[in-house]
């Protein structure tokens, strides 16, 4: 039986409060690595051993989130089926862990099976849930109590989930549970803030095919990888490029500097790609560098470094990407993130609090962030570390805070003060201690 943690005692526990009160749409919003599916399993652990006449489904589009789903639940002791290709069904387990697409293609497009039944309907990576196909699963459970679970409860828009969820319960934050040791702080670098001007925009981000002509260039992929021996400690690496040629890019410009690197996209069959994962743990590769695979559902504690190679206006793509190097490890104490894509300029430290919103209006903000300027105009360069820090403030990494030197200063008066004959000269020298200009990054 999984031992919780204090904050995720304390969610389980609102969880409930909120069911008393007679709440039925409920989003448990939780940081990458802060254990949502830890807090889900006992969630279900509890519905199951206190009624056993209660059912409950849990749906997921992605195999590894399925996985996780289906070892936490056994760490719980809760007997489940999966409903997923390659599995064998069991029907009569009261708690089913589903892919979406399986389920959608055998119970609505094919009509094999009947859809399970389900007094609480889990929808990991909810993030995803304005998609029609989990509108339609939804719907479909009109008395089920809707649980939905997410580090970023926002659409792509960067608007709140509101629309189909009535009730937010938050963990704490990233910072917090750096804090408390549960997850690791990051050392950003980042050499520029690239030139996206003209890269249009489609459903919140980036027209994917515009923005990797403009990313997917031979002297940028040469930077990435200057950058990697620079900063990167050769720690073990994952990077996320914008396309899947150039993510084969970044992987061959590695491979020409002598590094370990291997690519996988969402085309790589499931073995090779487990495979290519099984390396990149044991230390058999360095890098893994990947398009949109990634970026949810995988865990690997021992890789400390992420390239962000992919420009994102998505707030929550981005806080997932890093969110993949944050868990804590063996003499891991930080994180490193190399931003070749400008995120941090854009988003702010995954560190910095977030308001998240159910508003369908609204998107979620950093308020800290958000008074640095636009566009992060107060991030610059720590002259000791090469890291991004913020203007005016200590780094956080050496505590350097340069103090400008005081400039000396000639001012012409009047010198027949309150006379009508004429002005003389009068020289006043004062020092003025300047605001900190250090420079910026790009």
């Amino acid at each position: 039986m999984t031992t919780l943690r204090p904050y995720q005692s304390d969610v389980v526990r609102d969880y409930h409060a909120a069911i008393d009160r007679g709440e039925r749409r409920i989003i448990l919003v939780c940081p990458t690595g802060g254990g949502k599916t830890v807090i889900c399993a006992s969630i279900i652990d509890r519905l199951v051993h206190s009624d056993i006449n209660r059912s409950v489904l849990v749906l997921a589009h992605r195999r590894e989130i399925i996985n996780l789903t289906s070892r936490k639940l056994h760490a719980a002791g809760v007997p489940h089926g999966i409903i997923q290709a390659g599995f064998p069904t069991r029907p009569e387990e009261r708690v089913q862990v589903a892919s979406i697409q399986t389920l959608w293609t055998r119970a609505i497009t094919i009509g094999s099976m009947n859809l399970p039944p389900a007094d609480l309907l889990v929808v990991d990576e909810c993030h995803h849930a304005p998609a029609d196909t989990y509108r339609n699963i939804i719907k479909a459970y009109p008395g089920a109590v809707l649980l939905g679970l997410t580090a970023t409860p926002c659409r792509g828009d960067g608007r709140g989930l509101g629309g189909i969820f009535q009730t937010m319960i938050e963990t704490a934050q990233v910072a917090d549970l750096i804090t408390q040791g549960y997850l690791v702080g990051t050392r950003v670098y980042a050499p520029c803030d690239p030139d996206l001007r003209g890269v249009r925009t489609q459903s919140g981000d980036y027209i994917e095919s515009e923005l990797a002509k403009r990313m997917d260039r031979g002297n940028l992929i040469g930077d990435i990888v200057t950058h990697w021996h620079k900063y990167g400690e050769r720690r073990k690496t994952v990077a996320f490029a914008v396309s899947v040629e150039h993510s084969i890019h970044i992987r061959d410009e590695f491979i020409k500097s002598g590094v370990r690197a291997e690519h996988i996209d969402g085309s790589t069959p499931k073995p090779e790609r487990d495979a290519t994962l099984a390396r990149l743990e044991s230390g058999q590769l360095d890098v893994v560098s990947n398009c949109m695979v990634l970026t949810e559902g995988w865990d690997m504690p021992d890789v400390g470094c992420c390239i962000l190679a992919r420009p994102t206006r998505k707030m929550g793509l981005y806080r997932q990407m890093v969110g993949r190097v944050l868990r804590p490890a063996d003499a891991k104490t930080h994180a490193i993130v190399l931003d070749h894509s400008g995120a941090v300029f854009v988003h702010g430290f995954v560190e910095d609090p977030i308001e998240w919103t159910l508003d369908p209006d609204r998107g979620a903000e950093s308020p800290v962030h958000r008074s640095r300027g636009e566009p992060g105009s107060r991030l610059i360069e720590c002259k000791n570390w090469g890291v991004v820090r913020v203007a005016g403030e200590g780094c956080w990494h050496c505590g350097f805070l340069p103090q400008p030197a005081a400039r000396q200063v000639t001012n012409l008066a009047m010198a027949n003060l309150g006379s009508s004959t004429g002005p003389g000269d009068l020289t006043a020298t004062f020092m003025i201690q300047p605001s900190e200009r250090d420079g910026t990054l790009c």
